[in-house]
């Protein structure tokens, strides 16, 4: 594998499957690691597989996606979740709840113990939703308004972003 090719704008770069063993663009393995980003609520993921590496990042709600070899294979890649990005609503949804702090999320108060919430449930302002654990310590995250959880956006354990979606209370 030699990182000092050239580009070359006559030659298309594949679709869909890479073969005999040389770096290319794998739309499909695109497409997941968009899902991906949208499902966990991540901001970027990168992934390398057989000397090929494919970054998906958001911005804006957007979907931007770049490949580091082959180069050219990143320009024909990054239209392909644009549609798919451009149907999807910017920005966090109505009745969003973000986190306030990067760290680890946690569903309950303890292990083995229910969740705070659930799915359907009414909450009222101030009721605890989740505990995120930032340097050891473990931080409260209430409900910013009452009404009903509409969607929890995390697992339990699971590390979080700022300003990431954590629950949707409509």
């Amino acid at each position: 594998m030699s990182t000092k090719k050239k580009k070359s704008a006559a030659k298309p770069a594949p679709a869909a499957k890479p073969s005999s063993g040389k770096p290319g663009v794998d739309a499909g393995a695109v497409r997941e690691l968009a899902k991906l980003l949208k499902e966990t609520g991540l901001t970027e993921i990168e992934i390398e597989h057989n000397g090929a590496r494919i970054r998906v990042s958001r911005a804006s709600g957007a979907s931007v996606t770049t490949a580091a070899a082959p180069a050219a294979a990143a320009a024909a890649a990054a239209p392909a979740p644009a549609p798919a990005a451009a149907a999807a609503p910017s920005g966090p949804p109505a009745g969003a709840v973000p986190s306030p702090m990067v760290g680890t999320v946690y569903l309950s108060p303890e292990p083995g113990k229910p969740p705070f919430v659930s799915v359907g449930k009414t909450v009222k302002e101030g009721d605890t939703l989740f505990i995120v654990e930032a340097m050891k310590t473990m931080n409260a995250i209430t409900a910013p308004r009452g009404g009903t959880v509409k969607e929890i956006c995390v697992g339990d354990g699971t590390p979080v972003e700022f300003g990431q979606t954590l629950a949707v209370i409509a």
